[in-house]
């Protein structure tokens, strides 16, 4: 089975606006004469490649530990995209989206509230997006709340680089279980899912 790590290194990704840079820092140290390695590390939850939970906008919102799996793990499609999408455009993505549930967007692309609206309406249980937001600042509430609100999982912070669009992959994108967290890391994996024995009805 081939796998594609999607996932940014978390020292190197390109940082929020705003938010800290991820550090680490030696708590022993074997050239020092411990007889351990061990590294604490800080960071932004939404630091790199990361999951966004209802509670990063809605205060009552469900926090990250009570995502379901079955949103993170299963069929998606990889889609180019570049600019802001409008909802003109994703209209015309929906008969390619509506066949999986996990749509992928590769490239340089911003939702617009627009957007958001269609795809919410979509049937899709996750989308990612390889920018550090699924959204431009100026639009960034309205399209979280939009898509959140529908429960809709955002994966943010990707490497596409080495997926091909418009081929169908097995997404494994589970989040780290931090009970009472609006957002965690995530070690993103795509598989060729036509190599795999697989039955998505399983996981809905």
């Amino acid at each position: 089975m081939q796998l594609i790590d999607i996932t940014r290194e978390l020292m190197r990704a390109p940082v929020y606006p705003g938010d800290p840079a991820p550090e680490l820092t030696k708590l022993s140290n074997m050239s020092a004469g411990d007889a351990c390695n061990t590294t604490a590390i800080t960071a932004c939850l939404h630091n790199g490649t990361h999951m966004d939970a209802p509670r990063h906008f809605f205060m009552m919102g469900d926090a990250i530990d009570k995502v379901p799996l079955e949103a993170c793990i299963g069929e998606c499609i990889v889609v180019e995209c570049n600019g802001l999408l409008l909802g003109d455009t994703a209209e015309e993505l929906l008969p390619q989206l509506r066949r999986k549930q996990r749509v992928l967007f590769k490239g340089d692309v911003q939702l617009t509230p627009s957007a958001a609206f269609v795809l919410s309406g979509a049937g899709l249980v996750l989308i990612g997006v390889e920018g550090p937001s699924v959204a431009p600042p100026t639009y960034a509430e309205e399209v979280h709340r939009q898509l959140l609100s529908s429960d809709i999982v955002l994966l943010e912070g990707l490497d596409l680089s080495k997926a091909e669009a418009g081929v169908p992959y097995l997404l494994m994108a589970a989040p780290l279980r931090i009970a009472g967290a609006d957002g965690a890391p995530v070690r993103a994996v795509l598989a060729e899912s036509q190599r795999i024995d697989w039955d998505e009805n399983t996981w809905r």
